[in-house]
Protein backbone atom coordinates (compact mmCIF):
# COMPACT_ATOMS: atom_id res chain seq x y z
CA UNK A 1 0.00 0.00 0.00
CA UNK A 2 1.78 3.72 -0.82
CA UNK A 3 2.31 5.80 1.85
CA UNK A 4 0.66 8.89 1.96
CA UNK A 5 2.47 11.98 0.44
CA UNK A 6 2.56 14.89 2.10
CA UNK A 7 2.21 18.50 1.75
CA UNK A 8 5.26 20.62 0.92
CA UNK A 9 5.25 23.77 1.49
CA UNK A 10 7.50 25.98 -1.02
CA UNK A 11 8.84 29.48 -0.68
CA UNK A 12 8.51 31.79 -3.17
CA UNK A 13 10.92 32.63 -5.91
CA UNK A 14 11.49 36.29 -4.33
CA UNK A 15 12.69 35.22 -0.76
CA UNK A 16 14.69 32.21 -1.79
CA UNK A 17 18.48 34.11 -1.82
CA UNK A 18 17.46 35.46 1.71
CA UNK A 19 15.91 32.69 3.16
CA UNK A 20 18.83 30.23 2.53
CA UNK A 21 20.66 31.89 5.15
CA UNK A 22 18.13 31.92 7.32
CA UNK A 23 17.50 28.33 7.16
CA UNK A 24 20.73 27.15 7.13
CA UNK A 25 21.13 29.53 10.30
CA UNK A 26 17.98 27.27 11.56
CA UNK A 27 19.21 24.26 10.50
CA UNK A 28 22.60 24.50 12.26
CA UNK A 29 21.39 26.30 14.82
CA UNK A 30 19.06 23.21 15.50
CA UNK A 31 21.84 20.96 15.02
CA UNK A 32 23.35 22.47 18.03
CA UNK A 33 20.03 22.31 19.96
CA UNK A 34 19.39 18.96 19.83
CA UNK A 35 23.00 17.81 20.97
CA UNK A 36 22.49 20.22 24.34
CA UNK A 37 19.22 18.71 25.00
CA UNK A 38 18.48 15.91 27.73
CA UNK A 39 16.10 12.78 26.53
CA UNK A 40 13.00 14.41 28.05
CA UNK A 41 13.88 17.53 26.26
CA UNK A 42 14.16 15.38 23.08
CA UNK A 43 11.26 13.66 23.32
CA UNK A 44 9.25 16.41 24.19
CA UNK A 45 10.10 18.30 21.12
CA UNK A 46 9.16 15.07 18.90
CA UNK A 47 6.35 14.35 20.00
CA UNK A 48 5.00 18.42 19.41
CA UNK A 49 6.89 17.62 15.70
CA UNK A 50 4.29 14.54 15.29
CA UNK A 51 1.66 16.50 16.60
CA UNK A 52 2.40 19.45 13.92
CA UNK A 53 2.77 16.09 11.27
CA UNK A 54 6.73 17.78 11.69
CA UNK A 55 7.87 14.09 10.73
CA UNK A 56 11.30 15.20 10.02
CA UNK A 57 12.01 16.74 12.74
CA UNK A 58 10.56 14.27 15.05
CA UNK A 59 12.51 12.49 13.64
CA UNK A 60 15.59 14.17 14.42
CA UNK A 61 14.91 14.55 17.85
CA UNK A 62 14.01 11.06 18.54
CA UNK A 63 17.22 9.67 16.70
CA UNK A 64 19.18 11.56 19.14
CA UNK A 65 17.13 10.83 22.09
CA UNK A 66 17.72 6.80 20.98
CA UNK A 67 21.31 7.49 20.72
CA UNK A 68 22.00 8.82 24.38
CA UNK A 69 18.78 6.43 25.67
CA UNK A 70 20.09 3.11 23.86
CA UNK A 71 17.88 1.08 25.79
CA UNK A 72 14.42 3.11 25.77
CA UNK A 73 12.08 0.76 23.93
CA UNK A 74 9.41 3.80 24.20
CA UNK A 75 11.58 6.39 22.69
CA UNK A 76 12.71 3.16 19.69
CA UNK A 77 8.99 2.58 19.36
CA UNK A 78 7.89 6.51 18.96
CA UNK A 79 10.96 6.65 16.38
CA UNK A 80 9.63 3.95 14.31
CA UNK A 81 6.33 5.83 14.71
CA UNK A 82 7.68 9.27 13.00
CA UNK A 83 9.38 7.37 10.36
CA UNK A 84 6.23 5.27 9.32
CA UNK A 85 4.67 8.73 8.91
CA UNK A 86 7.21 10.19 7.02
CA UNK A 87 6.95 7.11 4.37
CA UNK A 88 10.25 5.28 5.83
CA UNK A 89 8.57 1.96 5.57
CA UNK A 90 11.65 -0.20 6.09
CA UNK A 91 13.20 1.66 8.74
CA UNK A 92 10.15 1.88 10.93
CA UNK A 93 9.92 -1.58 11.04
CA UNK A 94 13.78 -1.79 11.97
CA UNK A 95 13.01 0.41 14.99
CA UNK A 96 9.82 -1.23 15.96
CA UNK A 97 11.79 -4.45 15.88
CA UNK A 98 14.76 -2.96 18.34
CA UNK A 99 11.88 -1.84 20.81
CA UNK A 100 9.88 -5.00 20.90
CA UNK A 101 13.77 -6.73 21.26
CA UNK A 102 14.24 -3.95 24.15
CA UNK A 103 10.73 -4.96 25.82
CA UNK A 104 10.10 -8.35 24.86
CA UNK A 105 6.27 -7.34 26.36
CA UNK A 106 6.04 -3.76 25.19
CA UNK A 107 2.98 -5.02 22.57
CA UNK A 108 2.66 -1.61 21.06
CA UNK A 109 5.59 -2.39 19.41
CA UNK A 110 4.90 -5.76 18.60
CA UNK A 111 1.50 -4.77 17.36
CA UNK A 112 3.27 -1.84 15.39
CA UNK A 113 5.86 -4.13 13.66
CA UNK A 114 2.75 -6.73 12.58
CA UNK A 115 0.97 -2.87 11.02
CA UNK A 116 4.38 -2.66 8.79
CA UNK A 117 4.21 -5.91 7.39
CA UNK A 118 0.14 -5.31 7.25
CA UNK A 119 1.03 -2.62 5.39
CA UNK A 120 3.24 -4.25 2.87
CA UNK A 121 0.72 -6.91 1.83
CA UNK A 122 2.43 -9.66 3.69
CA UNK A 123 -0.72 -10.85 6.18
CA UNK A 124 0.97 -13.91 7.20
CA UNK A 125 3.61 -12.44 9.02
CA UNK A 126 1.40 -8.95 9.79
CA UNK A 127 -1.18 -11.83 11.97
CA UNK A 128 2.18 -13.30 13.70
CA UNK A 129 2.99 -10.17 15.41
CA UNK A 130 -0.88 -8.95 15.74
CA UNK A 131 -1.39 -12.06 17.80
CA UNK A 132 1.35 -11.64 20.06
CA UNK A 133 0.34 -8.10 20.65
CA UNK A 134 -3.01 -9.35 21.65
CA UNK A 135 -1.69 -11.99 23.53
CA UNK A 136 0.05 -9.56 25.93
CA UNK A 137 -3.13 -7.03 26.14
CA UNK A 138 -6.06 -8.76 25.18
CA UNK A 139 -8.29 -5.41 26.63
CA UNK A 140 -6.88 -3.79 23.37
CA UNK A 141 -9.51 -3.09 20.65
CA UNK A 142 -7.41 -1.82 18.18
CA UNK A 143 -5.66 -4.74 18.09
CA UNK A 144 -8.68 -7.28 17.90
CA UNK A 145 -9.58 -5.54 14.76
CA UNK A 146 -5.80 -5.60 13.42
CA UNK A 147 -5.82 -9.37 13.61
CA UNK A 148 -9.10 -9.40 12.38
CA UNK A 149 -7.70 -7.50 9.34
CA UNK A 150 -4.67 -9.79 8.51
CA UNK A 151 -7.14 -12.98 8.79
CA UNK A 152 -9.40 -11.62 6.38
CA UNK A 153 -6.51 -10.99 3.86
CA UNK A 154 -6.01 -14.49 4.12
CA UNK A 155 -9.54 -15.64 3.54
CA UNK A 156 -9.71 -16.81 7.24
CA UNK A 157 -12.75 -15.37 7.74
CA UNK A 158 -14.06 -17.21 10.94
CA UNK A 159 -10.87 -16.32 12.34
CA UNK A 160 -11.67 -12.42 11.67
CA UNK A 161 -15.08 -12.16 12.74
CA UNK A 162 -13.58 -13.67 16.18
CA UNK A 163 -11.86 -10.57 15.93
CA UNK A 164 -13.79 -7.93 15.06
CA UNK A 165 -16.78 -9.40 17.06
CA UNK A 166 -14.03 -8.86 20.57
CA UNK A 167 -13.37 -5.50 19.35
CA UNK A 168 -16.76 -4.33 19.68
CA UNK A 169 -17.35 -6.01 22.88
CA UNK A 170 -14.72 -3.90 23.95
CA UNK A 171 -14.84 -0.78 22.06
CA UNK A 172 -18.43 -0.41 20.16
CA UNK A 173 -16.91 2.41 18.07
CA UNK A 174 -13.86 0.78 17.18
CA UNK A 175 -14.35 -0.31 13.49
CA UNK A 176 -15.90 3.29 12.62
CA UNK A 177 -12.47 4.93 13.61
CA UNK A 178 -10.99 1.78 11.01
CA UNK A 179 -13.58 2.64 8.04
CA UNK A 180 -11.17 3.98 6.02
CA UNK A 181 -7.62 2.33 6.98
CA UNK A 182 -6.70 -1.56 8.04
CA UNK A 183 -8.22 -4.05 5.47
CA UNK A 184 -10.45 -1.97 3.47
CA UNK A 185 -7.63 0.07 2.51
CA UNK A 186 -5.80 -3.16 0.65
CA UNK A 187 -8.76 -4.33 -0.74
CA UNK A 188 -8.75 -3.65 -4.51
CA UNK A 189 -11.11 -6.13 -5.82
CA UNK A 190 -15.27 -4.54 -5.43
CA UNK A 191 -15.94 -8.17 -4.16
CA UNK A 192 -13.58 -9.00 -2.13
CA UNK A 193 -15.02 -5.01 -0.33
CA UNK A 194 -18.31 -6.55 -0.72
CA UNK A 195 -17.67 -9.46 1.44
CA UNK A 196 -15.73 -7.59 3.86
CA UNK A 197 -19.09 -5.54 3.85
CA UNK A 198 -21.73 -8.41 4.57
CA UNK A 199 -18.93 -9.57 6.97
CA UNK A 200 -18.86 -6.63 9.39
CA UNK A 201 -23.02 -6.05 9.04
CA UNK A 202 -23.53 -9.73 10.46
CA UNK A 203 -21.23 -8.81 13.60
CA UNK A 204 -23.49 -5.34 13.95
CA UNK A 205 -26.58 -7.47 13.79
CA UNK A 206 -25.34 -9.84 16.33
CA UNK A 207 -24.84 -6.44 18.57
CA UNK A 208 -27.61 -5.12 18.36
CA UNK A 209 -26.45 -2.12 15.97
CA UNK A 210 -29.19 -2.17 13.96
CA UNK A 211 -27.91 1.03 11.86
CA UNK A 212 -24.19 -0.24 11.43
CA UNK A 213 -25.84 -3.24 10.19
CA UNK A 214 -27.91 -1.65 7.51
CA UNK A 215 -25.00 0.74 6.22
CA UNK A 216 -22.82 -2.07 5.15
CA UNK A 217 -25.50 -4.03 4.09
CA UNK A 218 -26.02 -0.86 1.33
CA UNK A 219 -22.50 -1.23 1.30
CA UNK A 220 -22.35 -4.79 0.36
CA UNK A 221 -25.29 -4.27 -1.95
CA UNK A 222 -23.42 -1.35 -4.30
CA UNK A 223 -20.29 -4.00 -4.26
CA UNK A 224 -22.16 -6.54 -5.89
CA UNK A 225 -22.44 -8.98 -2.96
CA UNK A 226 -24.26 -12.24 -4.38
CA UNK A 227 -25.61 -13.42 -1.14
CA UNK A 228 -27.47 -11.00 -0.08
CA UNK A 229 -30.53 -12.73 0.58
CA UNK A 230 -29.15 -15.04 3.26
CA UNK A 231 -29.97 -12.12 5.43
CA UNK A 232 -33.21 -14.14 5.68
CA UNK A 233 -31.14 -17.38 6.50
CA UNK A 234 -28.45 -16.41 8.59
CA UNK A 235 -29.36 -16.47 12.54
CA UNK A 236 -27.54 -13.10 12.92
CA UNK A 237 -29.89 -11.24 11.21
CA UNK A 238 -32.76 -13.17 12.76
CA UNK A 239 -33.91 -9.72 14.84
CA UNK A 240 -34.18 -7.74 11.57
CA UNK A 241 -36.41 -10.12 9.50
CA UNK A 242 -39.36 -7.87 10.68
CA UNK A 243 -37.70 -4.82 10.49
CA UNK A 244 -38.70 -2.37 7.78
CA UNK A 245 -35.68 -1.30 7.18
CA UNK A 246 -33.87 -4.33 6.45
CA UNK A 247 -36.46 -4.84 3.40
CA UNK A 248 -35.87 -1.29 1.72
CA UNK A 249 -32.21 -2.81 1.28
CA UNK A 250 -32.68 -6.55 0.62
CA UNK A 251 -35.85 -7.29 -0.29
CA UNK A 252 -37.39 -10.66 1.43
CA UNK A 253 -37.71 -13.56 -0.73
CA UNK A 254 -40.79 -14.28 -2.81
CA UNK A 255 -43.13 -16.42 -0.93
CA UNK A 256 -43.20 -20.18 -2.93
Amino acid sequence: MRMPRWKVIVMAIALAFASRALVAGQVEQRVVDVKSMTVAELEKAGDACRAQKDYEHAIQYFQEAVRKDKKSATLRNKLGMAELQAGETVQARIDFEKAAKLNPKFADALNNVGGVYFMQNKPGPAAKYFKKAVALDETRATFHVNLGAAWFSQKKFDRAINEYTRALELDPKVLEHHANVGVTAQIANPEERAKYNYMLAKIYAKHGDVDSCLLCLRKAKEGGYRDLANVYKEEEFSKLWDDARLEQVVPPPVAK
